[in-house]
Parts: C-alpha cells; structure tokens; sequence
C-alpha cells in the first residue's frame, strides 16, 4: 500500500505541524477538528509558520503556495473515509481518543492506518477500540514538527510489520529521524524528559534553587538550547500536568506523580508561553 492522502485530527499546535510537514512532503491532506474556529485557527497558524519560512528564505512563494493547496479543511469526519493514513492529535485525554478511534474506524477505509500522536497513553487500548488493532501504532512528532528531526513510533504487540514498515517508511518522507518504543508509559522520549523536568520541578518547588539558575545549569552546563523550567513553558504546564498524572496512574511509581505546584499553576491558568505566564511571565513579549 502506498500512502497518497493523509488525514490529520485536530489542528491545534502539534495537529497543525504535523498536516504542514505532510503537505510540506507532498501529500493531500485532510485537516479534521471540532468547529470551523479551532479549524481556522490551525490553518491560520500553518500559513503564519510558511510565511515567515519564506522570510528566511527557507522556501520559495511558489513552495508555500504549493503546500497551502494540499491542505483541505473540515469539521465533517466522514471527508476522511478516503485517506491513507489518519494521524489523530487531540489533547491528552484516554476517553477523548478513544472515541476518536472508535469514530475513525467507522468511516475509514479497511486499508487505512490509524495513528495516535500521543506522547504517554496506551496505544494499545486506542487499538482495541477498532475493528483492526493490527493497523494501529503511536506515531508521536516532537514540538514544533516542522523543526524537531525526530519521530517516535510506538509498537503495539498488536502491530503488524507491515504497519510499522509504513510507519517507518511514512516518517523518513517527512525527513525525520525515527526510532521504535513498546507500548509502555512515557515510552523512551517522555520517559527521560519527564524524569528530567519533574526533578527541576522540584528543585524549584524545595527552594533548592531559582528557575534561572535550575536553566542555566542545563543551557550551560548540558548544552541544551533552553532549560527545563523554559521548555515546560514552551509546551505547556497543563500538557505537563497530563502526561505526568497519565504516568502515575498507570505505573503508580511516586516519580511520576504531579508536583504540587505543577497543580496549583493549572488551576491558576498559568499554563506558560500560550496564556502569557508559566514559571516565567511573557506578558510584556
């Protein structure tokens, strides 16, 4: 089976970077979520993300125009039943993808692999929820997609070879690097960044040192390119808060479990770059 038209569910943040990259490679696009605003403003934000690529000269007007016109958008589920593969990249919630999947194996063609961007939950009991679990696989990009190399896909013991092979195969047209994880929580990525940011978590949260310092220890110390107090900014407190409370339920290991403060500041609506505060306050940028 070759892969020609690809449907994307969800067109927030990760949904939108991943439909650009995919159009970006050459293939039709299908552009899922729930009204015509949230649509709108995931189209919006792949134009804004072309745009200043051309800037940069990184590509070409005619590029970007291309890519634009291989992008349709919809609220409707069923202008999906002819896509290839479908990559679902809904917020972090078990039952809300569940029954995206049971949704997406009533309307997709019985060739069709079904893919779920999550970062931490079972994707094998999104599998069970179809009528082919043999066709199911996590497929997690990292943020921002059209500039993260790598690709994380998840193997379900229900996976095929062939559906991994599509994966793999899917993933390197994009130009990303892939590895292979089981279908264990957090699988390797999360697994390592969760340990790391939950440790400068709470080392801010003892008073061992200040968000500043906890930073600068790894952007000088480790070479990272910003510090792990910054990057739960750049992705989100509140998509923190799931991936780690979604850990701690499912292995019960007190590492995992959601630090205090990490609570508070959801509750508070200080959710980091996109609401203007986090550990750091962007209200002025």
């Amino acid at each position: 089976m070759e892969i020609s038209k690809v449907g994307v569910v969800g067109c927030g943040f990760m949904g939108s970077g991943i439909a650009q990259v995919s159009a970006q490679a050459g293939y039709q696009i299908v552009a899922l979520d729930v009204n015509d605003a949230a649509l709108d403003k995931g189209l919006s934000s792949i134009n804004y993300s072309l745009t200043r690529a051309v800037e940069k000269g990184e590509i070409t007007q005619v590029d970007k125009d291309t890519t634009m016109s291989r992008i349709k958008g919809t609220t409707d589920v069923k202008d999906l039943r002819n896509c290839d593969l479908i990559i679902e990249a809904v917020p972090e919630d078990l039952e809300l993808k569940r029954k995206v999947f049971a949704e997406l194996d009533k309307v997709c063609p019985k060739h069709a692999i079904l893919a779920s961007n999550t970062s931490c939950l079972p994707v094998t009991e999104l599998a069970m929820v179809t009528s082919k679990p043999d066709k199911v696989l996590g497929m997690h990009f990292l943020a921002p997609v059209p500039a993260n190399k790598l690709l994380e896909l998840v193997r379900t013991v229900e996976t095929s070879d062939e559906t991994l092979e599509m994966g793999k195969k899917f993933g390197e047209s994009l130009g990303k690097e892939i590895i292979v994880a089981k279908d264990i929580p957090g699988f390797i990525f999360s697994r390592m960044l969760i340990s790391w940011t939950l440790n400068a978590v709470r080392m801010l949260e003892a008073g061992i040192a200040s968000k500043e310092d906890i930073d600068k220890a790894a952007s000088l110390g480790l070479n990272h390119p910003i510090g792990p107090l910054a990057i739960l900014d750049y992705t989100g407190i509140d998509v923190f808060y799931m991936i780690t409370k979604a850990m701690y339920e499912e292995t019960k290991d007190p590492q995992y479990a959601p630090p205090t403060i990490v609570k508070r500041m959801v509750a508070a609506g200080w959710l980091g770059r996109k609401t203007g505060k986090g550990f750091y306050d962007y209200s002025n940028k």
